[in-house]
C-alpha cells in the first residue's frame, strides 16, 4: 500500500451540497430556504427562540442558590507535597503557602491553599495552610508532623 492509494471507506464521506446553483440542482434560487422572512436572511441566530412563546429555559423552574462571596481554595494533594520534598523542591521543615506557590506546586493562593489526604506521607513535615481535611491532619501527624490550619478543619 502507497500514500496515494489511500482512500476513505465507501459511503464514509459525502460531498458538500452545493445550494444557488441553478434551477436543475433541485436547491437552485433561494438555496431551500423559502421565501423572504428573517431565516432566509443571513445572520440568523434565534437559537432558544420559540416564536414568541415563553421559552423553555424560562419556563422551567429555577433551582438552588450561588453564592455571590463563596471562598474557593487552591487544593493540594500530600502525595504531591511528598513528592516536591523527595525532589528537594520543598523543606520539609517549613512548608507554607508561599512556599507553595514558588516550588511551582500551586499556581495561585485563590482565598487560600486547602490541604486533601490523597497520597502517602512518610516526611516529617511542618506544613501551615488556610485549611485541610481532618484526615489529612491525621496523616500529617502520624508521620510525625504537624498541620496548622488558619481555618478550623472541616
Amino acid at each position: 500500500m502507497k500514500l496515494h492509494e489511500l482512500r476513505d471507506n465507501e459511503g464514509a464521506t459525502r460531498s458538500k451540497k452545493r445550494v444557488g446553483r441553478g434551477p436543475g440542482s433541485g436547491k437552485g434560487k433561494t438555496g431551500g430556504r423559502g421565501i423572504k422572512g428573517q431565516k432566509s436572511r443571513s445572520g440568523v441566530a434565534i437559537n432558544g427562540y420559540e416564536g414568541g412563546q415563553m421559552p423553555l429555559y424560562q419556563r422551567l423552574p429555577k433551582r438552588g442558590f450561588n453564592k455571590p462571596n463563596r471562598k474557593s481554595y487552591a487544593v493540594v494533594n500530600l502525595g504531591l507535597i511528598q513528592k516536591f520534598v523527595e525532589a528537594g523542591k520543598l523543606e520539609a521543615a517549613s512548608i507554607n503557602e508561599d512556599t507553595l506557590v514558588s516550588s511551582g506546586l500551586v499556581r495561585r493562593k485563590l482565598d487560600g491553599i486547602r490541604v486533601l489526604a490523597k497520597g502517602d506521607v512518610t516526611a516529617a513535615l511542618t506544613i501551615e495552610v488556610t485549611g485541610a481535611s481532618k484526615a489529612a491532619v491525621e496523616a500529617v501527624e502520624k508521620a510525625g508532623g504537624a498541620l496548622k490550619t488558619a481555618v478550623a478543619a472541616e
